[in-house]
């Protein structure tokens, strides 16, 4: 149950003065549909009404409140004209000026001859002092009220700035003083206030310096949000682990046949994640592991190494990918090393139906597949094996935690292995995996191409076309990749759709094209075409980025690669060099090329480690947009920077850890005030993982 005292921030929005029916919606968009909420839509600017010149001293330019006199009214002639009134105080002259306003309201606000406060952005116009639609029109008595410095929110449409405020200030209103949940000593050395007061100076800011990540009120409240993220995950996976697990060991007769088949020689990197896994395997308590490796670090070969820990062991194992094209590719190329093993191994999608269908499943359930490599039909009703003993989730940020549980939980005590083939930043391992024991592949496997990364406008494509038709007259295979599927009235950009029939014009039958919205037949004779060389060009959306394994294709072209992630566009280049021979990857950008745009080209121009390029891109983009926040159920933070408030993050783990040592089920009077805290930030479910929760 969540504590009483968080009740009233708990409230839908709705019940804050300006945010009704019809604005309801704005709000959710832009904050979120509760009280709290708007408590954590911090300010980005602020704008100082403190500066109260002399009319003549008010300059062009600048915000300024101003004392003046209300002289005459100059009524607008027309609609398209704007109403007029003049104002003075004795060094000079203002007009202040209103399109759209009704006379009878003008007269009230401003009637001829009293003294009002205007404060606004002031202009020179035609040798004339102006104010446009003062933001503050008030009366003497008001002044305080008015010559203060004001936080400036981000908005949305249909939120305007006045109602925002008015909304937030009523929130902080309803703020309750809750009990301290970080070490007293922490506090005290980082001159952190308490909660109630770093919120309301948060959202006070009295100059530029109070916006900064690093102000005592904002780093107190990033601190609080960072210490509930990794709370939270300590009490998940403590739960995970109390849940017995099953020692697997196998002889390693199988794994040493398929090594001895592998036409390389396993990297220092590959052989310390598969003894990781082997030692996590081995144990009583059960494995929760993420894999992550760079572009062409060999991942597949690990899995493949531990899925056989469990087929030596008599039990079944499992690998679940994101897309029937993906899933279909891995059991492709895990046949292929198992040719002549005698494990067994079958494919299942969302597209099996009928007879065959009803086979595999037959043969899974009575344990004549050691090896089951599929798509989320993995984890769906009347998919039973006899005894799996391992889940492997693929490109587990497509996945969300309650799939990739499911899977597990197809076989008593299953161990669970997740691989992501997106190096991931070491602050986001930390909050989105923080669950999980992590082995981190580096290096690329032997014998790899190296890919020269080039970048030239998109004014120069008839060159482009021309260096594809000398590329193809070498035998080499090209990707073209575009950001969308047709044509967007709204959005200039090429089309999957539209750059495959340019292409076809000049090559012929030799273009095919893949995109997500085909038929998966469809897509699958595409990729066919293209593997098998009966196409030597493929136009395609991201669809492409992960896994697709072409060895022959040498040429990466990227259009508009100023719309693409860092990361993503790490992941396309690496489609290219899977085989001997060296690859290009060429980005098309359209100008003018914005700021981050160029450093991220800059960047990739420079390196092709993958975990460096994870870190520029978490420093460019921020970690919800690189995470994919919603689809992979990592968490969205609203107060905390994972690139600004990167070490106050290992401090709330180090924090987590003492706080659970010494305090297992959060019984004491700090134990309860973290319970406070995991319910504040919305982590209700990981309070069930406490024994007295």
């Amino acid at each position: 149950m969540r504590p009483a005292i968080l009740n009233p921030l708990f409230a839908p929005a709705t019940v804050l003065p300006g945010v009704g029916p019809r604005t309801r919606p704005a709000y959710e968009r832009l904050a979120g549909p509760l009280v709290v909420h708007l408590l954590w839509h911090l300010p980005s600017g602020l704008i100082d009404r403190r500066h109260a010149p002399k009319v003549a001293e008010a300059e062009a330019g600048t915000t300024a409140t101003l004392t003046v006199r209300i002289d005459e009214h100059k009524p607008s002639p027309d609609r398209r004209r704007p109403t007029r009134v003049h104002c003075s105080d004795e060094t000079g002259a203002l007009t202040l000026v209103f399109f759209h306003a009704k006379g009878d309201w003008l007269r009230r606000t401003l009637p001829e001859g009293s003294v009002r406060i205007v404060s606004g952005r002031v202009e020179r116009y035609g040798g004339e002092l102006q104010m446009a639609h003062p933001d503050h029109i008030a009366t003497l008595d008001e002044r305080e009220s008015v010559q203060t410095v004001e936080p400036v929110y981000p908005l949305t449409a249909g939120i305007t700035p006045k109602p925002l405020v008015r909304a937030v200030r009523a929130a902080l209103a309803t703020a309750p003083s809750l009990p301290e949940w970080i070490e007293p000593r922490l506090v005290e050395a980082r001159h952190w206030p308490p909660w109630n007061r770093a919120l309301e100076a948060a959202h006070a800011p009295e100059s530029t310096a109070d916006l900064e990540a690093d102000t005592p009120a904002r780093a107190r409240l990033a601190y609080d949000e960072l210490l509930a993220n990794q709370l939270a995950l300590a009490l998940m996976r403590r739960s995970a682990r109390r849940g017995r697990g099953r020692a697997i060991a196998g002889d390693g007769r199988l794994r040493a046949r398929v090594e001895e088949a592998l036409p390389f020689r396993l990297t220092e990197g590959q052989r310390r994640a598969a003894d990781e896994i082997a030692e996590d395997l081995a144990q009583e308590r059960r494995m929760l592991r993420l894999l992550q490796g760079d572009v062409g670090s060999g991942k597949t070969v690990v899995a493949l190494l531990a899925m056989l820990i469990a087929v030596e062991a008599g039990a079944q194992a499992a690998l679940m990918a994101p897309t029937e094209l993906l899933a279909s590719q891995h059991a492709a190329t895990l046949g292929a090393l198992l040719e002549g093993s005698g494990v067994s191994l079958a494919l299942l999608t969302g597209r099996d139906k009928g007879r065959a269908r009803e086979e595999t499943l037959a043969a899974l359930a009575a344990g004549e597949i050691d090896i089951l490599v599929g798509t989320h039909a993995l984890f769906q009703k009347g998919v039973d094996f006899r005894d799996l003993a391992l889940a492997v989730v693929d490109e587990q940020h497509r996945f969300g935690v309650h799939q990739r549980m499911l899977l597990a939980g197809k076989g008593p005590a299953a161990e669970l292995l997740v691989m992501t083939a997106t190096p991931i930043p070491r602050s986001l391992v930390l909050t989105a995996y923080g669950d999980m024991d992590v082995s981190r592949l580096e290096g690329r496997l032997p014998g790899r191409g190296a890919v020269a990364t080039r970048a030239m406008p998109l004014e120069r494509l008839d060159e482009v076309v021309a260096a594809v038709r000398r590329a193809l007259d070498t035998g080499a295979r090209v990707y073209w990749v575009c950001p969308l599927v047709e044509d967007s009235e709204t959005v200039d950009l090429a089309a999957a759709t539209d750059r495959h029939e340019r292409l076809q014009e000049t090559f012929g039958a030799r273009v095919a094209l893949v995109h997500g919205r085909m038929k998966g037949a469809e897509k699958d004779a595409a990729m066919a075409a293209f593997q098998e060389g009966a196409a030597d060009i493929l136009v395609a959306t991201t669809v492409v980025e992960v896994g697709v394994d072409v060895p022959a294709a040498t040429v990466m072209i990227v259009e508009h690669a100023e719309r693409f992630g860092l990361a993503q566009l790490h992941q396309l280049r690496g489609r290219v060099g899977r085989g001997t021979t060296p690859g290009t990857c060429l980005l098309l950008y359209a100008l003018p090329l914005g700021e981050t745009a160029r450093a991220r080209i800059a960047i990739l121009r420079e390196t092709d480690d993958g975990f460096r390029i994870a870190e520029e891109d978490l420093r460019l983009r921020g970690a919800g947009e690189l995470l994919g926040t919603r689809q992979s159920g990592a968490p969205a933070f609203h107060l905390a920077d994972l690139a600004a408030h990167e070490a106050l993050l290992a401090t709330a783990r180090d924090d987590v850890r003492l706080a659970l040592e010494r305090d297992p089920e959060l019984e004491s009077e700090r134990g309860q005030a973290l319970r406070t805290l995991l319910y504040l930030f919305e982590r209700d479910m990981a309070v069930r993982y406490l024994r007295s929760g």
